[in-house]
């Protein structure tokens, strides 16, 4: 069994577009942290160069580590780029376009060319085999699988070149025998090639779903167990003895020989690290209610916290194809640091979703861009100090800003290069004010009820504007913004969820039923905490049904009663839970309707060497927090106001910081809007409160 090494030090290592961000974390909570750019070609280098450098700096040994946690975008990635592994499909016999007729559904009706919204790139029809067999909706076998089927069907895909294959046969979820069998041929006809099961990936119904997550799963696993191979070969090379835990898409930590098995799961792990850290950050400053807005150099992530807890759903969306996978809800649009600002055809002023990334980058970084970006327009509006960005690890050059928006923006548009620059901030301020209503206002969520929390390295120049745009009164800045994400990392439990597909009644007779399936799918769950290296009596376990009235298409999670031994009293107060949460969102609830349930899902935890406050490794209160005052430009047509400039690791606890100001720390750069009033509390935190408004809600 793994042993508890909280007494050691804690490494937690984000990979973004732009920057790889790196966190070290003592047992008593104090952070360092540095940020090195993200090596685009192969991330495991820009990781492995970051902790050389934490060696050198502050002579931490390798083996004083005693947790290695990695957030990473490879799994996304590799869609994005369509960089995966060329896979085959086995299905049913009659079932080889699945994946190509998909939900039949279209996102853009009206459009004059419409594109396939099915990853048929996943599997296309030359690399999709049929074998023979067939099994009911009940799990009974009417057709035995022919292996010779199987067999001509896998040496076919074979010799097309497939370096992964996924298997998705009808009703497998409910009987795997012929899936298992397939597996079996596959293994001893080709050792060394990847296959995924559609019983073990996502044994529920929905026949495309399925086949789309299967598909996606074989699609990125050569990709996930390369990057994963060479991140611990570089960790032993290092001298570090900890195992690597990767951060899976719903928000708990896994090591990188169980996340193999099931890589799908990788989706927006970085982004949901971000928001396991906000929700951290929010709990230490007493917000319970809290969105995040995680803004970096190529993207926007918007996620919403509520009671502490992030929201979770079971079908996310990857470059615009639904996946069926637990993920943290967030809403990502192309709007960063790095976005480029530019003119359309009608003569308006636009903004992304292209980016500079880190390689050229914002002209500004002297590294060879040219064209204008949001990084640059801070530069030029005064609100980044050119001497200071990064903490000074990046000089930048003002002059390539002012260039670049002069003559990509200014001189076309027959305007000055500051009311440029303050175009460009105002039209991603609108992007991303957006973004926040669609997960709060379009479900029906007052954001004014909610703190703003911004991260990710542009997430404090932005926020008071956007809480301004909302009507948002509170914001809370983290002790360390910039690298929020690599920080929830470490605030992370280890977290395993197995579910599978029951079909039945939600009533009495069928509780034996229900508590049979739940210990079945615990088992499972108990199994992979085993392979963590994980005591079953320091884990917590919750249980889960999806559940929906008779004929409906869709269903709703309901938390289960933490005892698996049903009784009359729990099974109604379950469809309690479940009438409550339908009329909550469809406004009505039929209460004689028989209810079904349609999955069961079982959830363990184990958060014995989790970080849950941060505070600065120095901080030396001897010194004057204010650094100087600047000249910025925060409307064009109200001209230049001067802000103090503060050094945001010489603030104490209960000092308090009046817009328009500028808090500046190796991380990140925060900018105090007017009308805006800042605190700093006892952890570190910056709370900002918008003072002088008459609806004051926050």
């Amino acid at each position: 069994m793994r042993e508890s090494r909280a007494g050691f030090v804690q490494i937690g290592v984000d990979v973004g577009g732009t920057f790889t961000d790196v966190v070290c974390a003592g047992a008593d909570g104090k952070v360092r942290l540095i940020k090195v750019p993200t090596t685009t070609d192969n991330p495991s280098v820009g990781v492995k160069d970051a902790f050389e450098k934490i060696v050198q700096q502050w002579g931490i040994s390798a083996s004083a580590v005693g947790r290695f946690v990695h957030g990473t975008t490879v799994a996304t990635n590799a869609v994005i780029e369509r960089h995966g592994a060329k896979t085959g499909l086995i299905t049913t016999k009659g079932f080889r376009d699945v994946l190509e007729l998909g939900r039949q559904m279209r996102s853009s009706m009206y459009d004059l060319v419409l594109r396939p919204e099915t990853p048929t790139f996943l599997a296309p029809r030359a690399l999709r085999k049929e074998v023979i067999e067939r099994v009911d909706a009940h799990g009974n076998v009417l057709t035995p699988l022919d292996e010779d089927s199987v067999r001509v069907a896998v040496e076919e895909l074979l010799a097309q070149g497939v370096e992964a294959l996924s298997v998705c046969l009808l009703f497998s979820f409910l009987n795997p025998k012929h899936e298992r069998k397939i597996e079996e041929i596959i293994n001893a006809m080709a050792p060394g090639v990847p296959v995924s099961l559609s019983s073990s990936v996502d044994p529920a119904f929905r026949e495309y779903e399925r086949t789309c997550v299967t598909c996606f799963d074989a699609y990125i696993k050569p990709t996930v167990d390369e990057y994963l191979g060479n991140m611990e070969r570089d960790l032993v090379e290092s001298g570090i003895g900890s195992p690597l835990q990767v951060m899976q898409s719903r928000g708990g930590v896994a090591s990188a020989s169980v996340v193999r098995q099931r890589p799908v799961r990788l989706f927006l792990s970085g982004p949901a690290a971000g928001v396991v850290g906000g929700a951290t950050t929010g709990r230490m400053a007493g917000k319970e209610d809290v969105i995040t807005v995680d803004i970096g150099g190529t993207s926007c992530d918007v996620a919403l916290i509520e009671g502490q807890k992030p929201l979770v759903r079971q079908t996310g969306v990857i470059e615009g194809y639904a996946v069926r996978v637990p993920m943290v809800d967030v809403n990502a649009i192309g709007s960063g640091g790095g976005s480029i600002a530019w003119i359309d055809g009608a003569g308006t002023l636009k903004v992304g979703p292209a980016s500079a990334g880190s390689d050229p980058g914002p002209a500004c970084y002297a590294r060879g861009g040219t064209q204008p970006t949001v990084t640059d327009a801070s530069v030029v509006l005064g609100y980044i100090n050119p001497s200071y960005f990064a903490g000074g690890s990046i000089p930048l050059r003002p002059d390539l800003a002012y260039k670049a928006i002069e003559e990509g923006i200014a001189r076309p548009l027959g305007m000055s290069v500051e009311q440029a620059a303050t175009g460009i901030h105002q039209v991603i301020n609108s992007q991303m004010a957006e973004a926040i209503r669609l997960v709060s206002i379009e479900r029906g969520i007052d954001p004014r009820g909610f703190a703003l929390l911004p991260l990710g390295g542009g997430g404090g120049l932005h926020a008071t504007a956007l809480a301004d745009a909302l009507g948002i009164t509170s914001v809370v800045v983290p002790l360390y913004p910039g690298v929020l994400s690599a920080l929830g990392l470490l605030s992370s439990p280890t977290e395993h969820e197995v579910s599978g597909a029951s079909p039945m009644r939600l009533e009495a007779n069928n509780r034996e039923h229900i508590g049979r399936g739940l210990s079945e799918l615990d088992e499972k769950c108990q199994q992979l905490m085993r392979d963590e290296g994980v005591e079953l009596d320091e884990t917590a376990v919750s249980y889960v049904a999806d559940l929906c009235f008779t004929g409906q298409s869709h269903y709703l999670q309901v938390d289960l009663p933490d005892n698996v031994i049903f009784g009359n009293e729990a099974i109604d107060s379950v469809k309690e839970a479940f009438w409550t949460t339908h009329e909550n969102i469809y406004g009505h609830a039929d209460r004689q309707a028989p209810v079904e349930v349609v999955n069961l899902r079982v959830i363990r935890r184990w958060d014995k060497e989790v970080i849950r406050t941060y505070r600065a490794y120095s901080h030396a209160e001897s010194k004057p927090a204010i650094k100087e005052s600047r000249d910025i430009l925060l409307q064009h047509d109200k001209g230049y106001v001067t802000a103090s400039v503060f050094k945001r690791d010489q603030l104490v606890a209960e000092e308090t910081v009046t817009g328009p100001a500028i808090v500046e720390q190796d991380d990140t750069t925060v900018l105090i809007g007017l009308g805006w009033r800042g605190k700093v509390l006892e952890g570190g935190s910056l709370i900002l409160t918008a003072y002088g408004r008459a609806d004051q809600r926050g």
